[in-house]
Order: C-alpha cells, then sequence, then structure tokens
C-alpha cells in the first residue's frame, strides 16, 4: 500500500516513535510519503526517503508555561510563507503521489488531506487520550474547564478519523467508538537496555524558569544527580560537588535512565512511557497551561508512580526522594510491553483499510 504519514513537529517524541512505525511499515513492504513541521523534519530526514517539510504550529513557552501571547504572534507570522508552502506541497503530493491510506500522529495537513481525498484515516498518537478515554476525578479535579476547551482543541485539529490508536502508559477505558488503546511505542534502544539498580537521580530540564535547580539539588549532598539539558554548550560531563552536568549523548541518557534511582522531568509522554518501562519513580514537573502534560503528571501520583508538582520546589524533591521504595514497589506490576501490540494493531486496520473494510468495525 502507499501510505502518507503525517508527524506533528511541535515536541520530538512524535517524530521519535514516528521512526519506529515507518520503519515497521517499509519492513512490511508498505511505500511510505512522510509530511512533517518543525525540528521532526530534520530527524526525519536523516533516516528515510520521501521526507516533505510543511509549515505547523509553533509554541511558544515563558517560565515554563504556554505563552498564548507569543504563541499567537508566532503563528501569524509564519501562516504568512507557511501557508502558501503548504499549499505548494499538498499539489505537488497529489500530482506525484496517491496514497492508498493516511496515518497522523496529530498532525492536520495530512489530517485534511485525507477528508478531502475520501482516504482511510487511522490517528496514532498519545494526545487523543485526554479526548477519547474516560479519567477518574481525581486526576480531573480543578481542571475541568482545562480538559473541556483541550478537548475541542484536540477535535478540532483532528477530527472525524476512522480510526484511533491512543498510546497511554494508563488503564483507562475508551469513551468512543473506533478506538483502541495501545501501550506506549518504545525505541530499540530503550528494549535492548537492561534496567539496573544505581544511585543517580535523573534530571531532564530545558526550561530556563529551572536555572535555580541546581542550588535545590546541592541541599541533597549524599545523593549523586545526572543533570541533562540545562548545559547545551558542553561537550563533556561537569561535575560540581553531587552534580553531574552531562552534554547530550543517546546513548548516555539511556543508559542513565536504565540505571538510575529516579527521574525528575517535565511530563512529555515518551520519557514518561520509557521511565516507566524501566521501573523508575517519576517526579513530573508539566508544563503549565498545557492540560495534556497536567493530565499525565497527574496519574502518575494517582497511580503511585510518583509525583508531581506545577510549581516544583525543594520540598517536592524531598517528598520525592522519601517515598522512592514505594513508588519502585509500585512500578513492579507496572505492564511492560514491546511494540508488537501497536503493530498487531495496525496491520488489522490496514489489511481493513486495503479490502475497503469501515475501520470503525474491529
Amino acid at each position: 500500500m502507499r501510505i502518507l504519514y503525517g508527524v506533528v513537529g511541535e515536541g520530538m517524541g512524535h517524530a521519535i516513535r514516528s521512526k519506529v512505525i515507518i520503519e515497521r511499515l517499509l519492513q512490511w513492504g508498505h511505500e511510505v510519503e512522510i509530511v512533517v513541521s518543525g525540528r521532526a523534519h530534520d530527524f526525519l530526514k536523516k533516516r528515510f526517503e520521501g521526507v516533505n517539510r510543511i509549515w505547523g504550529l509553533t509554541i511558544e513557552m515563558e517560565d515554563n508555561r504556554i505563552s498564548k501571547l507569543d504563541t499567537a504572534l508566532a503563528v501569524l507570522q509564519g501562516a504568512t510563507t507557511g501557508w502558501p508552502e503548504n499549499v505548494r506541497q499538498y499539489m505537488d503530493l497529489t500530482d506525484r503521489f496517491s496514497p492508498d491510506v493516511v496515518i497522523s500522529d496529530f498532525e492536520t495537513w495530512s489530517t485534511l488531506y485525507a477528508h478531502n481525498h475520501r482516504l482511510p484515516l487511522i490517528c496514532l498518537d498519545n494526545i487523543q487520550a485526554v479526548r477519547r478515554l474516560w479519567h477518574p476525578a481525581e486526576v480531573l479535579r480543578g481542571r475541568k474547564a482545562d480538559w473541556r476547551l483541550t478537548k475541542g482543541v484536540i477535535k478540532a485539529k483532528i477530527p472525524h478519523a476512522d480510526h484511533y490508536m491512543v498510546l497511554s502508559f494508563f488503564d483507562s477505558a475508551p469513551r468512543k467508538d473506533r478506538t483502541t488503546v495501545v501501550p506506549p511505542i518504545l525505541r530499540p534502544e530503550i528494549l535492548q537496555a537492561t534496567a539496573r539498580d544505581g544511585e543517580h537521580i535523573l534530571v531532564y530540564q530545558t526550561s530556563p524558569t529551572f536555572s535555580q535547580l541546581p542550588d535545590q539539588l546541592r541541599l541533597f549532598g549524599d545523593i549523586p544527580f545526572k543533570i541533562y539539558g540545562l548545559r547545551r554548550d558542553i561537550t563533556e560531563p561537569v561535575v560540581e560537588d553531587n552534580l553531574t552536568f552531562c552534554p547530550f549523548s543517546e546513548a548516555g541518557f539511556i543508559d542513565d535512565l536504565a540505571s538510575c534511582r529516579g527521574v525528575i522531568a517535565s511530563a512529555g509522554f515518551t520519557l514518561i512511557g520509557e521511565a516507566l518501562y524501566f521501573g523508575k519513580p517519576y517526579l513530573a514537573t508539566p508544563v503549565r497551561g498545557q492540560f495534556e502534560q497536567v493530565m499525565n503528571a497527574r496519574y502518575i501520583e494517582h497511580l503511585g508512580y510518583g509525583l508531581q508538582d506545577e510549581e516544583f520546589d525543594e520540598f517536592s524533591i524531598r517528598a520525592f526522594i522519601g517515598h522512592l521504595d514505594e513508588f519502585a514497589q509500585n512500578l513492579q506490576s507496572y505492564p511492560r510491553h514491546d511494540n508488537e501490540p501497536v503493530f498487531e494493531k495496525l496491520q488489522i486496520l490496514l489489511d481493513q483499510a486495503a479490502a475497503g473494510v469501515p475501520l470503525g468495525f474491529t
């Protein structure tokens, strides 16, 4: 089959998991054309042929919070050149590539293409969990207005897919039909690594909001911390007291993740899935104003896998460290899967699309 695969460019997690799916599609013998925006374009362009750059929404951050004004300005500025480029890409793709089915990882351009050409559309992402799954009252308490608003945005961005494959690290039943819940997609490097019990706590933060974090961590002098993201200009590890600032290294990061006692990071879905797979407790610092991250963080605490704190301070760290053994014990029951459940479901849907069977009936 000829497959058009759309990948949203905001956040690298979408590109990382799309790489895993696209590699399997190519192994199955399908022809894949990719449309992607942002940093994700460069990531996928290095790894596949048929990667097309399109314009996509850019979210601007300030003080670990989404800046609505700066985001709106970025959208307006980008649209002046972005929309004409998207139209050009649309016409070019229509002329040279005739897809049989479209897969979208929360990407709007490919979704519109599927609707305009009346093609089967499979939505495969984690964002749909906000809208298409049931959530306990504890997770939504005090944030129902944000939940309702976010549901509306998600529905407008990816409407009327033939089937939704919802990636989730928590066990929740679908609240809508044409929905299948599947476990997080894991990189081969994660599946090949072995979890170990080390002494350090892994810290991953890139926001300038956390510039005071090193001083807070120094208060826990008997605990080593390995920190990624705060010093992007270093090429070698820098040791200061109980802190080790690490340069970016995929292999080094995965090894430190697999061997840590716990993780302190934002509430992005990809890293959460990898940390829980290794059985590592998690202190989540969600981006304020980003409900999907707030929801992820609350689920971590609700399930007993760690803690969450939108403000984040010394007391959060102290509470997290004091309960590491308890969180690790709870994580022993976390269901660990490889990617086969995702592949099996996707294969069924593609077979149905090829046979002309409605994807809502599985």
